[in-house]
């Protein structure tokens, strides 16, 4: 199992995978270290759950996900207190 995430510390390193489950809702997988130790980090973070469609459609074009700005933009209205999200104002 290699990490895949472009900004993580991580990145480009392979380690022994030991299982993928739901944890408290979210897709991990769970792999040792150098040390042995038994870490986790989102299985979309790594290689074990296949690589994102847009990621390959979008095949370097774009560095950012529809659904990460949508995010990104409704982070922004709730700080700034807007309140209308991005979200209700897609159709």
């Amino acid at each position: 199992m290699t990490v895949t995430h472009p900004f993580h510390p991580w990145h480009g390193r392979s380690y022994a995978f030991v299982v993928r489950r739901k944890n408290w809702g979210e897709d991990r997988v769970y792999f040792r270290d150098e040390a042995g130790e038994v870490l986790s980090a989102p299985t979309a973070w790594t290689d074990a759950g296949g690589e994102d469609p847009f990621v390959v459609l979008a095949a370097g074009r774009s560095p950012f996900r529809t659904e990460d700005l949508l995010a990104l933009s409704d982070l922004i209205d709730h700080l700034d207190g807007r309140g209308a999200s991005a979200q209700e104002m897609t159709p």
